[in-house]
Formats: structure tokens, sequence, C-alpha cells
């Protein structure tokens, strides 16, 4: 009686793309069927990392990613003020202490990269508070700046998902002078409150002069494009402390919110 003969190799299975764990299984996980799974993804990973940080609300804040310490014009008067605001922001909205069920207020949150948002960023560190970078991955690759809570800095694909987290958590945005993004993060925030798909929070456009001159809000008025009341949804801010009160006047809370009644998001 001869010997069987042993199976042929199984390698060719065991390497076939079909075998591998459909998690572990980037091919498939990138594919074009599987984008809302993504998408998910994406609004699930940054969720459970704020949630499990205890931050229960933001400060946003835009702004020009070509801004400089050291640049040239008003660029190094913009990058100080909005390092200044988000100290400022930082100490007295409480960000920079929990409430007593470790719940923190008006944490600042940027778009992660350089000039403004490296500059808010960098003012919350100062200050020894958290803050949050929501960075974008762009073709020419776009690194998180050296000043935003490594544990939430987070990385999107999907500019839809990341803007609908920056306007989740925010009590308010501060808009500093920028360019296409800045506009785009604007007018989106804008149009929610406008439209009554975001409650109204006050937005503070920072240096007034830069403002009227690049966008003229009265001619949309003029025309009948908006109605008279929407050029209330905004003020405009001459400095940090301006920044900050207008920011108080229009319903951003002091400190925490410990023990008002308020429930975690």
């Amino acid at each position: 009686m001869t010997d069987p003969k042993p199976p042929p190799s199984n390698a060719a299975q065991l390497a076939s793309p079909a075998y591998r764990l459909a998690a572990l299984d980037q091919d498939f996980l990138l594919g074009d069927s599987l984008r809302g799974v993504r998408f998910l993804l994406e609004y699930e990973k940054a969720e459970q990392a704020l949630r499990a940080a205890r931050v229960r609300s933001t400060i946003v804040v835009f702004g020009s990613a070509r801004i400089r310490e050291d640049g040239p014009g008003k660029h190094a008067a913009w990058y100080a003020a909005a390092r200044e605001f988000g100290r400022i922001a930082s100490q007295r909205g409480g960000a920079q202490d929990a409430d007593h069920d470790g719940w923190r207020d008006n944490v600042i949150a940027t778009g992660g990269g350089g000039g403004v948002m490296e500059a808010a960023n960098r003012g919350a560190a100062e200050a020894g508070a958290p803050s949050i970078g929501f960075n974008i991955r762009l073709p020419f690759e776009q690194e998180p700046n050296s000043y935003s809570t490594p544990e939430l800095t987070f990385q999107f694909h999907y500019f839809g998902m990341r803007k609908m987290h920056f306007a989740m958590r925010a009590n308010a945005l501060v808009i500093f002078p920028g360019g296409f993004g800045t506009f785009d993060e604007l007018f989106e925030l804008l149009t929610l409150t406008q439209t009554g798909k975001a409650p109204i929070i006050p937005i503070v456009l920072f240096d007034e002069e830069y403002w009227r001159g690049a966008v003229n809000f009265q001619q949309l008025v003029d025309h009948g494009m908006i109605d008279a009341r929407d050029l209330t949804l905004f003020q405009y801010a001459s400095d940090p402390e301006d920044a900050w009160k207008k920011l108080v006047a229009g319903g951003v809370r002091e400190g925490n919110r410990a023990g008002d009644g308020d429930l975690a998001p």
C-alpha cells in the first residue's frame, strides 16, 4: 500500500486578498464601496477621543495658515492676537480647570495647522489647558503644529466630517483674517445659523478693517441676497480682550458649567 500524497500547498489561499480579515484589509477598506463606513469611522474616532478627554464644549478659532509670528505687515500682530486669545479663553472659559465631574468647557479647537491655528493652540498650551487640532489630509501634506494636545490632534480625509466636528461642540467662533479655507468655514457656520440648522452662537470676526475690505456684506443686503438682520449673526473685534468680552456678552459662560444642570454631550 502506497503512502497518500501530501495535500498541495495552501500558500495561494493564505496570500489571497479574500482571506484577509476585513478589518485589516486596506484594499477593501479604502475602496469606493466603503466610503460610508470610512465617513462613520472618522466621526466615531474623534467623538470617542473627545468624550474620553471630557471635552464638553469648544471655542473654534479659524484663520490663515500663512500667517507667521515674524510675518510681514499685520501678520505678526494677527499671530500675537490669536495666541493671546487662545490663552485668555483657556484661562477664563473652563478649559484650564475641569469641573467636579471632570468636564472641560470652551476648549480651543483649530484646524491644527500653522499660522493662526498654531497661535491659538500655543496660547492654550501656555495657559496649561488642552486644545484640539482638527487637521485635514491634503495633497501637499499639512502637518499638525506642535502645540495642540497630542491626544486631541486628529487627521481627517473628509472636509464634511471635519466641519461637523467643528460645529458639534462649538460655543463660539473667532475668525481671524484668512483666505479661501477660512471663508469656507466661516460661511458654513453662518449658513447653519441663518437657516436654523444650528443654534445661534457668538461669531466674532477679528480685525474689522480686514473683513470689511475682504467682504462687502452690506452689498448682499442691498441686493436682497440676505436680510439686514443676518448682519447681526456676527460682530467685529479689535483685540483679544474685546473678542472675549463679545463672546461673554453673547452667552459664553466664564468658567465651567459645574452644577448648572447641563448634561454632557
